[in-house]
């Protein structure tokens, strides 16, 4: 991304934004509430209109690309929206179809059984399957969510607050499962998150988004050693305190929990 620029109304959100995302890395994207964070994620997966810059995705301007090109970089993408966002007249294995049926042309069983395979990938159990997101506890909507942003076997992953809503021990397993799929399947993962054991615990870099733009990208570290009024509140405040003293040091040395 350059030079990004994103408003509603007289109203800008993103202000001359500029953003790389490595191949192969999982990027830790935080700022305040309200300062534009899943705007960006929407504005890359051209779901709102930008009004200036670049967006380039696997060498791509977005700008530049046919309709046939754009659906083609589109099944590279997989999202995961805060909240889920499951249909709620779908079964879990109907939620994670959608996209196989959108883009795909797969016969029942096949589908099916493709299905089954991101269920049980995500840690869901078989019978999960069948089940409507109402009946789902709130880890198991996440999974589920996840396993449909995974139907199409993507490159580039979005997650959007993936363990909002859940409780510490929910949010380290699902935090260990993020990680295991980017080594195990090479994923490329774009991770908004305002939880603070994540960034430590599963980020190669973190990139901190406030005054409209990013103002600074690195490792725990280089977050940590900012003297932006911001960073120094949310790294050094009284919630991130609270982490253990052990992970700080394991942290320091560029270790990971």
């Amino acid at each position: 991304m350059r030079g990004l620029v994103v408003g509603f109304g007289e109203k800008l959100v993103l202000d001359g934004l500029d953003l790389d995302v490595r191949r192969g890395e999982i990027l830790g994207f935080v700022g305040g509430s309200g300062t534009g964070k899943s705007v960006l994620t929407r504005t890359i997966l051209g779901l709102i209109p930008k009004r200036a810059g670049k967006i380039e995705v696997f060498g791509s301007d977005l700008d530049k690309v046919s309709r046939i090109e754009f659906d083609a970089l589109e099944r590279r993408i997989g999202v995961m929206f805060q909240g889920g966002a499951l249909f709620s007249a779908l079964t879990v294995k109907q939620n994670v179809q959608v996209p196989m049926r959108e883009h795909l042309n797969l016969s029942r069983r096949l589908a099916d059984d493709l299905a089954m395979l991101k269920i049980e990938l995500v840690g869901l159990s078989p019978d999960a399957a069948d089940k409507f997101p109402s009946e789902l506890s709130g880890g198991m909507i996440k999974r589920a969510a996840l396993a449909r942003s995974l139907a199409l076997d993507p490159e580039l992953l979005f997650l959007d607050e993936p363990t909002s809503g859940l409780d510490p021990i929910g949010a380290a397993e699902f935090d260990d499962l993020i990680t295991t799929l980017q080594k195990t399947l090479g994923l490329t993962v774009f991770m908004v998150t305002h939880d603070l054991d994540s960034l430590y615990s599963v980020c190669d870099r973190i990139a901190a988004l406030a005054d409209k733009r990013v103002i600074e990208t690195g490792p725990i570290e280089t977050m940590l050693a900012s003297e932006h009024p911001w960073l120094r509140a949310y790294f050094h405040g009284k919630r991130a305190r609270q982490l253990s003293a052990s992970t700080m040091r394991k942290t320091a040395q560029g270790d990971r929990p």
